[in-house]
């Protein structure tokens, strides 16, 4: 599903004296098979954009055009409101802390619970076979707990089983907003090589908002800068993190690897890396080798 907003805008209490403009004209364009990440500091309209992708937010009137895939999500298509339910298989939303999410007596429940409602003509079969998939797939022993309470798993489990409860439905996209906070250096690699094993083999397209620059360069192919309600940047990490005064002037860290870049430059030394830190690695190596060091 390609994802393509132009001029998306978004007020809360519009009708309000003091009108809050949350989103003020974004234009971008997700393809399908991206790993987008998403950055910006808070307020910038990033959390605003992502609940429109899925139709939690409607696009309001005279708010611009957004197409998800094959549903044109305008204000001006009535027909679209019909067709929220359909999107939101497609579309899976997973929110900050999703483990708080949880509510039902057994992990069984939990995950099967949206399934259920999405697709109510499976029968039983068909739904233990879909969520035995699901509770696998996220890294947990299905006959392990399947029957156990969800308040009763770690908090890294918790997770996990929140994840399960979204790709049961098999979304062609997967939008998670902070998916690592809270977790220790540990539990965040364990959870992106997560994102990228369900990326590979149960969803086409992943977007993520993440405050962590290093995150974002380390397992993006894109990534999309808000600020002010818009996006300023969108490209490869390499490009978006060029200018480390620009990403300094929107609020923004840098990336170890960016900053070690610069500092190598600074001592007269150049290096062309991805930004990742294998790739900077092996960008030093090569420097090296061929006497560049």
């Amino acid at each position: 599903m390609r994802i393509v907003a132009k001029g998306l805008k978004y007020s809360y209490d519009p009708k309000a004296k003091f009108k809050s403009d949350a989103l003020k004209g974004v234009d971008l364009v997700i393809e399908e098979g991206d790993f987008l990440g998403i950055i910006g500091r808070t307020g910038s309209g990033k959390s605003t954009f992502i609940q429109h992708l899925n139709g939690l937010l409607p696009v309001q009137k005279d708010g611009g055009t957004l197409l998800v895939g094959d549903y044109d999500l305008s204000f001006v298509n009535k027909k679209a409101k019909k067709s929220f339910k359909d999107l939101r298989k497609k579309v899976g939303m997973v929110f900050q802390y999703p483990e708080y999410q949880l509510f039902a007596e057994t992990v069984f429940s939990d995950v099967a619970f949206g399934l259920k409602n999405f697709s109510p003509n499976l029968s039983e079969e068909e739904v233990e076979d879909r969520v035995r998939t699901a509770i696998n797939a996220v890294g947990l022993n299905y006959f392990e707990v399947k029957d156990k309470s969800p308040f009763d798993l770690s908090g890294g489990q918790k997770r996990r089983v929140a994840i399960a409860g979204v790709i049961v439905n098999k979304p062609e996209v997967l939008v998670l907003d902070e998916p690592v906070a809270g977790l220790d250096p540990k539990g965040k690699d364990e959870f992106m090589s997560l994102l990228h094993y369900l990326k590979k083999e149960f969803v086409k397209t992943i977007v993520i908002v993440s405050h962590d620059m290093d995150l974002v360069c380390e397992n993006c192919n894109k990534v999309a800068v808000f600020a002010d309600g818009k996006v300023v940047k969108h490209g490869v990490p390499k490009d978006v993190f060029s200018s480390a005064i620009e990403m300094q002037n929107l609020g923004l860290e840098l990336p170890l690897t960016v900053y070690l870049t610069a500092l190598l430059q600074e001592r007269g030394i150049n290096i062309d890396s991805d930004l990742t830190v294998d790739g900077f690695i092996n960008a030093v190596i090569s420097a090296k080798n061929g006497g560049g060091l």
